[in-house]
């Protein structure tokens, strides 16, 4: 057993990397890269080593599953959504996109202010904030940690499918485009304005390692994770809730703000964030029996 699991955990961890090469179909990579945390399980014994790895073989497979899409950029462009939200957001912002409004009142034409920075790097940090929250959670309250990243995480792969089955643009991809109409002058990406002029010649590699896939909007991850990590911190107390909810405020204003997503985006992270809260009790019983399951193989492959 401890053999099988050694072998699902290599090949769960080569397929990414590997799929190009080999042109894997991306159920074959998914199943493969999905598998690899329950592989873990089998060959450790549980301890927080083994909790923290079974979360990065997670987010190992989102972040394949994530990029893949963009494997093919050509054919990703003509399957991407533009419009729609574009709509939307102009009929929320009564006529005009509510980015451009904020960065009409609060921007300086051509500069990157002292808050703009801050909003920026708020943006930037969120790379952190999930997993720093769930890590939190192991060490500091335990107790709340496996509910707790199991609803981080479903997040993410439950999000990820709107990548898959209706790709959507961003706001500064649209306007980049010249599909904004009269908006697509004053429209700004304000990310990477700050992010060449502070990271320089290291800018363009970090956004490729960071970037991986630049149509996947809809719905906003940043938001739902962020909203999801405020709720968790709530329930560990009142200053690591107050701490959550100042960053997930902060973030959604600036996802807007900054031309990263439309405001349909994030309303839509939130509806996921919200319904995966409210299902967790639901499907409680499904994961206990997943985890005695887990429990069982672990013994038989340690007897």
């Amino acid at each position: 057993m401890r053999a099988a699991a050694c072998t699902v955990l290599a090949v769960g961890l080569a397929a990414p990397r590997l799929r190009r090469r080999l042109r894997l179909k991306p159920p074959v990579v998914i199943a493969a890269a999905a598998a690899t945390p329950f592989a873990l399980a089998t060959l450790m014994p549980r301890s927080k080593t083994r909790d923290f790895g079974m979360c990065a073989l997670q987010m190992y497979a989102y972040l394949a599953t994530y990029q893949m899409p963009n494997d093919d950029p050509e054919r990703l462009r003509t399957r991407v959504r533009v419009t729609y939200p574009v709509r939307i957001d102009r009929a929320i912002g009564l006529g005009e996109l509510p980015g451009l409004r904020l960065q009409r009142a609060l921007a300086r034409p051509g500069a990157i202010g002292r808050a703009d920075q801050v909003l920026v790097w708020s943006h930037w940090v969120w790379f952190l904030v999930p997993h720093a929250t769930v890590a939190f959670l192991l060490l500091r309250r335990p107790h709340l940690f496996a509910a707790g990243a199991a609803r981080m995480y479903a997040v993410f792969d439950l999000g990820v499918i709107g990548y898959w089955v209706l790709p959507t643009a961003p706001p500064w991809f649209a306007a980049e485009a010249g599909l904004l109409g009269d908006d697509d002058p004053a429209l700004r990406r304000m990310m990477r304005e700050h992010g060449e002029a502070f990271w320089k010649a290291a800018w363009s590699p970090l956004y490729d390692v960071l970037g991986g896939n630049p149509l996947a909007a809809m719905p906003s991850l940043h938001f739902a994770t962020s909203l999801m990590a405020a709720h968790l911190l709530r329930e560990a107390g009142p200053v690591p809730g107050a701490v959550g909810w100042t960053y997930a405020i902060t973030l959604g204003f600036a996802l807007v703000y900054l031309g990263e997503h439309y405001v349909i985006d994030l309303v839509v992270g939130a509806t996921l964030t919200e319904a995966i809260r409210r299902g967790a009790p639901r499907v409680a019983p499904a994961a206990r029996a997943l985890s005695r399951a887990l429990q069982r193989l672990e013994r038989a492959a340690h007897a």
